[in-house]
């Protein structure tokens, strides 16, 4: 995608959770098929113990991928602790024709002086961290869920003049916190070395409630995940005019390709966001919506953009 391009490419996550090889298989073969997605975010960036079920599938998925003329990234691990762990990142990032999204500081070193892209697991919050890394190749920078718009379009601003363009995740659960122990494992009675891959379980992920019995956060492995579900499809008009170029969505079980289809239809301006929002709400997730951090609110939350405007 060329620096400035006004419109928004949609980009399609690395699948977060522990499904069968077969089923994330068949996932992908679908996006590559069906999906309006212009990049595609491949590999295992929570947990290295699942990272070889699915490897004898990575050629085949590649390969169909591109002949549906999407864009191949590869994610790494969002935390370190093992030497399995450190040998999973160098052995993506030794691949030279290899586009590498980099979801920890061990990756960027591995990357450094090659074009590459930041991961939302990185933090970058501000214009002197999302600059330091253009310094030693990034290109694309997805910034965490938390950054709300006011500081989204700074970083647009400061960056723009650059060889290097923003990304944000708009739909999914979004990612809260890391942990060096298996919450899945935990939950189970199990250690994490022996956690006999409980989490596979649960494919969208482990939902858990406060003592009052509300439904409050959602675990995956070593990840705490928000229970609701990011949905930014009527704030689009907004992030394209500061400056976002790439609108990521997060692969849940529900249908993706019509996730896809919405945002798209938003973006080519062929429905109006509010027609996207009620497409989104047949599909009858699990959990609610929210936008509460685009607005400066309460993640969970979920703001009425109009309401949003006649406050400022």
């Amino acid at each position: 995608m060329a620096i400035g391009q006004e419109k928004a490419e949609l980009t399609l996550g690395p699948v977060l959770f522990n499904w069968q090889p077969e089923r994330w298989r068949d996932f992908y073969y679908r996006i590559a098929d069906e999906a309006p997605v212009g990049t595609v975010y491949l590999g295992e960036a929570i947990c290295s113990k699942r990272g070889p079920f699915f490897d004898p599938y990575y050629e085949p998925v590649v390969e169909r991928l591109t002949a549906g003329g999407k864009t191949v990234a590869f994610s790494t691990l969002s935390e370190v602790m093992l030497r399995l762990d450190r040998q999973m990142i160098e052995r993506v990032c030794a691949s030279p024709d290899l586009l590498v999204e980099a979801n920890d500081a061990s990756a960027v070193f591995y990357l450094r002086g090659r074009p590459h892209h930041i991961g939302p697991f990185m933090n970058v919050y501000n214009e002197q961290a999302a600059l330091a890394l253009v310094q030693r190749g990034a290109r694309n920078i997805c910034v965490p869920t938390e950054m709300p718009a006011s500081a989204l379009r700074e970083l647009c601003a400061a960056v723009r003049t650059h060889m290097v363009t923003i990304e944000a995740q708009v739909f999914g659960r979004m990612s809260l916190a890391l942990s060096a122990r298996c919450y899945h494992a935990r939950a189970h009675g199990r250690t994490k070395d022996s956690c006999q891959f409980v989490c596979e379980n649960d494919p969208d992920g482990l939902d858990l409630k406060a003592l009052d019995g509300r439904s409050f956060l959602t675990i995956n492995g070593i990840q705490t995940l928000s229970y609701d579900y990011l949905n930014l499809i009527r704030q689009v008009p907004d992030l394209c005019a500061m400056g976002v170029a790439r609108l990521r969505l997060s692969p849940h079980t529900c249908d993706m390709v019509a996730v896809a289809s919405a945002f798209r239809d938003v973006l080519d301006r062929r429905i109006e966001p509010d027609e996207g929002m009620q497409r989104l709400n047949a599909l009858q997730l699990s959990a609610p919506f929210s936008n509460g951090f685009y607005y400066g609110k309460p993640g969970y939350s979920l703001v009425n953009p109009e309401a949003a405007r006649a406050t400022v």
